[in-house]
């Protein structure tokens, strides 16, 4: 065969490098007294950006999982084949402690060391984080039944991955799900229609459809049915004690944008054994404690997933050349990268500030407790919504290379949209911004003293705090209040992110967020900072530690 061509100005493979190599990240674990975790998050890292486990990522997206429902004799079975890299990469997770670990951890900053670490191991392969977010976030919910949480608790935290159905009480360790959603209700789980009837030996009967219900190989499952006394919620095994299936039946998984390693079901509860768990017709107040720990990591894999496109985009411009040089030295780009770091910063010091805020409330602090609640909700309506468009940015810059599988960019891009669905879309995150202000106003206490710590330091972020207290003024009017609702959480995520920046972050980068996103010098696109921000050092601090060893693969 004729050889054509030489393959020139192309970059090479991006691998060996650590989703840990980022300060901002590092500076949190030792401003917030958890240092004892740094060798722990880099060795994860350095793992992560191996090419073994990004082949493992690639073979669970392209391979999703298999529904079978029954056996080749006909029986039962409801099973989910998963191809082994799955297994691999949730075995590491769990040996990390990146599920439930961290509720039987009493080393201070535990529960910010394990969100370092689902920060730097989802950026590898995000689907599965979804099993292992629910597994840390039902811990918390599952102590308000203290009987069970005393069985359960201990294998939730086990950092022992043990597939297969079996009863949950002869493993190793467990894998929680939550069933919540149905089709006529959505993220009104009022609406839903399962109904949960006594059998008089202190477990229910469960009979109902559910719409979503993810990773539905999980050992047990929080759910929500309605009894008597109101809506309520159920702790539901997959196996009985046993040893027989309980009555839950897959019926299909569902075909998704993104997501695709991580299997989402539709299931029929058929008279399925389940215990109650907080006091009857008080579940959405008990399964609510799952929720808010579920949209902490909806906010730590949105800046994962900018983290790992803006290193993706970073790569690729240091390599390709137009015009004569690297794309990274033309202005317009080095514009927009900038941007993208920007961005990406902003978005880790806000998800590790609330994971910090976790470990404080745990401790007993109010305030943390109070500031968690409120700054939980903005953040997580402004930063997973950002995800999406920091993704297509940064795919972009790799122009049509970008858009091919191969590169990976389509992946990010995909799974970028679930996190600003899941657990609450948008409108439902900014109406719990409303709901917080309303029902605990020491949340807003909690946040001005947050964002006036850097009181001061600023001009344009004080401007910009000013600015949310007149907003919130505006609130007094009940029919205007619903309609400032996203204009008020976007801007209450901005300051708070501003704050952190000035008093945490480089100059350079606190001065083009403070000038772009609060001071007004900023158009609708990335790439479109103001004149005279520094943006070589915005870059370097965003740039690998040693671009040399990823670009030679070493």
């Amino acid at each position: 065969m004729t050889v054509t061509h030489e393959v020139l100005n192309q970059a090479p493979p991006l691998t060996e490098f650590s989703t840990a190599d980022e300060p901002a990240l590092l500076e949190a674990l030792r401003r917030e007294g958890a240092e004892w975790g740094e060798p722990e998050v880099t060795a994860l890292g350095a793992l992560a950006g191996t090419q073994a486990v990004q082949d493992q990522a690639r073979w669970a997206e392209e391979q999703p999982p298999r529904l079978h429902t029954h056996d080749r004799h006909g029986h039962r079975i409801d099973e989910v084949e998963f191809h082994p890299a799955w297994h691999q990469l949730m075995t590491v997770a769990v040996e990390h402690g990146l599920h439930g670990a961290p509720w039987s951890d009493d080393r201070p900053g535990a529960h910010l060391v394990r969100a370092a670490k689902f920060y730097v191991w989802s950026q590898a392969e995000p689907g599965h984080g979804c099993p292992i977010s629910m597994t840390y976030a039902a811990v918390p919910a599952l102590r308000a039944a203290p009987e069970l949480a005393a069985q359960y608790e201990p294998l939730l935290a086990s950092r022992t991955y043990d597939f297969g159905l079996r009863a949950p009480l002869t493993k190793a360790g467990l894998i929680a799900g939550m069933s919540m959603t149905e089709k006529q209700g959505g993220s009104d789980v009022r609406a839903n229609t399962t109904r949960a009837v006594p059998a008089g030996d202190g477990t229910y009967r469960i009979t109902g459809h559910k719409w979503f219900t993810s990773a539905p190989m999980s050992d047990v499952f929080l759910a929500l049915a309605h009894t008597a006394e109101g809506l309520t919620c159920f702790l539901v095994p997959r196996v009985l004690p046993d040893g027989t299936r309980n009555g839950m039946h897959l019926m299909r998984l569902k075909d998704k944008l993104g997501n695709r390693s991580n299997a989402s079901s539709e299931i029929e509860y058929d008279e399925a054994v389940a215990w109650p768990v907080g006091d009857p017709g008080r579940g959405v107040r008990t399964i609510v404690e799952m929720v808010n720990m579920t949209r902490l990591d909806c906010v730590l894999g949105s800046a994962a997933g900018m983290r790992a496109g803006l290193r993706q985009a970073l790569h690729h411009t240091a390599h390709r050349r137009a015009f004569g040089r690297e794309l990274d030295q033309q202005p317009l780009m080095r514009a927009v990268l900038a941007d993208l770091a920007i961005e990406s910063e902003a978005a880790t010091l806000l998800a590790m500030r609330l994971a910090a805020a976790v470990d404080r409330a745990q401790a007993g602090d109010a305030g943390e407790a109070a500031l968690r609640r409120l700054a939980l909700a903005a953040g997580k309506y402004w930063v997973c919504k950002r995800g999406s468009t920091h993704a297509a940015e940064a795919l972009e810059c790799l122009g049509g290379n970008g858009y091919v599988e191969e590169s990976g960019m389509p992946r990010l891009y995909r799974e970028a949209p679930l996190l600003s669905i899941w657990e609450g879309s948008g409108n439902v995150a900014a109406l719990d911004v409303l709901r917080a202000l309303g029902k605990e106003p020491a949340s807003l206490d909690a946040f001005f003293a947050e964002v006036d710590a850097a009181a001061g330091a600023d001009r344009r972020l004080d401007a910009a705090v000013a600015g949310v207290r007149e907003m919130l003024g505006g609130l007094a009017v009940p029919e205007r209040a619903q309609l400032m609702a996203r204009s008020l959480a976007e801007r209450m995520a901005l300051v708070l992110q501003g704050s952190l920046l000035v008093r945490h972050s480089h100059p350079a980068v606190a001065d083009a967020f403070c000038a772009s996103r609060l001071g007004g010098q900023w158009g609708h696109a990335f790439g479109t900072l103001p004149t005279g921000v520094d943006l070589g050092a915005i870059l370097d601090r965003a740039r690998l530690k040693d671009p040399a060893a990823a670009r030679s693969g070493a």
